[in-house]
């Protein structure tokens, strides 16, 4: 049997942060706006032989043995490895994954590879859990691989695809597609990877101390950044683009107040050059202090950030807005 899969990862709009447990539970409202793009994980699983194979194709790192605990054991493929222990398939499995999303993109690579392991790996084993299921086991995995609180806002595009808000309270997620023009919204951003990878948790982990602490310095930034997300919603529910541009800045200048090495110079620099060619304004993905930025361009001056942004170096990213989400097939 091969079975083959791939997530979408995503852009994240507004609301970062607050999508992690338990923070949003203290942020009445709290939700997170993003978009599925076709910078997809993808796993593809072949059945036969003997043991037990993980590979991954961004790393070359592989691993080969004979139980699924002995996956975990070796330290290899983390991820991978605890998902397969997880599910428990039967042996003779060998299991190949790679992302399109660059290295500490910030776009959701690890959480949407996750994804696509975890679906490919319930249609081996025939466990059929529903969507929900799915994203609480990755998370839960996720989580003791990284070892801080993970959010939440990467695994819905991952499942979902399209533009949507996320509503975090006390019944957990709930998913609300908006019906935004995924050819309007690609015309108006442009994704450039710095060439610095982050890692989410450093970020994260820190701003969540301290909210947990009770800092009411940090609590006050997220509750702007809760109030902003329901503006860009709005925007994007109301088809203004124009104004979604001006919400994300507003997004932008909450998430560098929110902790110290969110932005850097390189970041600063970047938005700059694409300020002076049409953009109106720009953020970082995810947490922050690499990975990639988001730029909002004005109407028709896509191309002219673009070509600005290479000419200064980074690597811009061609995408496409994904609307279909986690993807599963099978070939017995």
């Amino acid at each position: 049997m091969v079975i083959e899969s791939s997530a979408p990862t995503r852009i994240d709009l507004a609301g970062g942060t607050i999508d992690i447990w338990p923070l949003y539970l203290f942020h009445g409202g709290a939700q997170t706006v993003n978009v599925a793009v076709n910078l997809y994980a993808r796993c593809r699983i072949e059945t036969g032989g003997e043991g037990y194979t993980l590979e991954s194709r961004d790393t070359g790192a592989q691993v080969t043995t004979v139980a699924p605990s002995e996956l975990v054991e070796s330290g290899t493929l983390e991820l991978l490895a605890r998902l397969v222990r997880f599910f428990d398939p039967p042996p003779g499995f060998r299991m190949v994954t790679e992302c399109a999303a660059p290295p500490g993109s910030g776009l959701g690579g690890s959480s949407a590879l996750g994804i696509a392991v975890a679906g490919a790996l319930d249609r081996l084993v025939g466990t059929n859990f529903g969507r929900e299921t799915l994203r609480t086991i990755t998370t839960n995995v996720e989580t003791a691989v990284i070892r801080v609180p993970a959010g939440l806002q990467d695994y819905y595009p991952a499942i979902f695809g399209g533009a949507n808000a996320l509503h975090f309270g006390t019944q957990g997620a709930a998913v609300e597609p908006l019906p935004v023009d995924p050819g309007l919204l690609e015309d108006r951003l442009v994704l450039a990877y710095t060439g610095i990878p982050h890692f989410s948790g450093t970020n994260n982990w820190e701003i969540f101390k301290a909210h947990v602490d009770g800092s009411a310095e940090v609590f006050d930034r997220l509750d702007r950044i809760r109030l902003t997300a329901a503006r860009m919603r709005s925007a994007l529910l109301a088809q203004d683009l124009d104004e979604a541009g001006r919400v994300l800045g507003e997004e932008w200048k909450n998430r560098r107040e929110l902790a110290p090495g969110v932005t850097t110079p390189r970041i600063e620099e970047l938005i700059a050059i694409a300020r002076a060619k049409g953009a109106s304004t720009a953020k970082v993905c995810g947490a922050g202090g690499g990975g990639c930025v988001v730029f909002w361009c004005e109407d028709g001056r896509k191309a002219d950030v673009g070509a600005a942004l290479r000419s200064s170096g980074v690597d811009v990213l061609d995408f496409r807005i994904d609307m279909d989400g986690l993807q599963v097939e099978s070939v017995d």
